[in-house]
């Protein structure tokens, strides 16, 4: 039996990781983009999202808010890949991507000597990129582990079956993640990645902004990413995160876009407020 007969086709929250890549495939094509994704392209093909994907809608407020997401996930990526870039550079050499999905960075990016990097999804996700990275013959580029579990269940202790080191400084990354879970859940991971996380350990999350949900997910057709949206950002992420134990900064997507060169055309809304996109260190 080949790869493609094999393959578990994407549903429910994890399909959504499948239009992640397509949306980074379609910035891999740009002339200056702000990353590059070789894998991009073959996990929204074996998908079923590339070359086409389903027409944008007819209705204009629907078609600019769904651009609005893709801006979002292209300035998001561009933003932890930066914080994992300096991460390496501080001497951290252990990499944890909580709800990993169609994540390639530890096949495109450039990693340190003796770089560990964990990948931890459920099992569906990671076996359907495990057969697309077979077929593209991708080699990572550290050391890969991925640990099949659902982060609604004992994940620190699968993580740490897998060989991952709390004792050791860890970079975190939770991209597009929290806003799928309640809020009891969210804390409730926030804590245990805590308790894994020794001095000198690093964070980079993604929050969806207040409001999102009423704006993106009033209308959101069933079974899109939108329409699975149940959590936004606290009042204040840095007080939130630091009854965690962690120091953070928060950025808005127009102030990072703006850094990146790729500045939002339309003006701020009333409600726009820091959050959204966060780095963090733990003490």
């Amino acid at each position: 039996m080949t790869d493609e007969q094999e393959r578990v086709q994407p549903s429910g929250v994890w399909a959504t990781a499948v239009g992640v890549a397509r949306v980074r495939a379609l910035e891999t094509e740009r002339e200056i983009a702000l990353f590059r994704d070789p894998l991009a392209q073959a996990f929204a093909t074996a998908g079923g999202l590339w070359p086409s994907s389903p027409p944008l809608p007819d209705d204009e407020a629907t078609r600019r808010r769904r651009l609005a997401v893709s801006f979002s996930i292209v300035v998001r990526t561009r933003f932890l890949d930066d914080l994992l870039q300096q991460a390496s550079a501080s001497g951290v050499r252990q990499v944890v991507l909580l709800g990993a999905g169609m994540d390639s960075r530890a096949f495109r990016m450039d990693w340190p000597e003796n770089t560990r990097l964990f990948e931890v999804d459920t099992a569906a996700p990671l076996d359907f990129k495990a057969a697309v990275l077979r077929q593209e013959r991708a080699v990572a580029r550290c050391e890969r582990t991925t640990v099949p579990v659902d982060l609604r269940e004992d994940w620190s202790g699968a993580l740490a079956a897998a060989g991952h080191d709390p004792a050791a400084p860890t970079m975190w990354i939770v991209e597009g993640l929290l806003i799928y879970l309640p809020e009891d859940a969210v804390d409730l991971l926030l804590a245990r990645i805590s308790t894994q996380s020794a001095p000198g350990s690093r964070m980079g999350l993604t929050l969806g902004s207040r409001g999102v949900i009423e704006r993106f997910g009033a209308d959101a057709v069933p079974g899109s990413a939108a329409s699975m949206w149940v959590s936004e950002m606290p009042d204040d992420p840095v007080v939130w995160l630091a009854g965690h134990g962690w120091q953070a900064e928060t950025h808005t997507l127009r102030e990072r876009a703006a850094a990146y060169g790729r500045p939002l055309s339309t003006p701020p809304r009333p409600e726009e407020r820091p959050g959204g996109l966060i780095s963090a260190v733990r003490p």
